[in-house]
């Protein structure tokens, strides 16, 4: 189950992952479940993350991303080169991160 982000919401994000350093990197074997796990770890510990995806291979990145969205809950916030950037809220009372708040579509 995916989530979407609002663009204001993805700008906030892309602001705050800037002096982030990635946290796993997707090797030449893939999303291995020890990655996946690894991923998950990290999202609940930090909630916005860096993945670093070694290989050239663009479309290979874009899988990477949807395949780790779709399996974790999470919203794709940038792919950028060889980085995924991902944001999934925490589950507890106090989330580390605040999103801005969806605006009202006018009417």
């Amino acid at each position: 189950m995916m989530f979407e982000l609002t663009p204001d919401q993805c700008r906030h994000l892309r602001s705050l992952a800037h002096h982030l350093n990635p946290v796993v990197m997707i090797g030449n074997n893939g999303l291995t479940d020890s990655v996946m796990r690894e991923i998950a770890v990290n999202l609940d510990a930090h909630e916005l993350i860096k993945v670093r995806v070694l290989g050239d291979d663009r479309e290979a990145r874009a899988q990477f991303m949807q395949q780790i969205c779709t399996d974790l809950g999470a919203a794709p916030v940038q792919m950028l080169g060889k980085l995924l950037l991902i944001y999934r809220p925490s589950n507890t009372e106090k989330p580390k991160i605040i999103l801005p708040k969806k605006k009202k579509a006018a009417q």
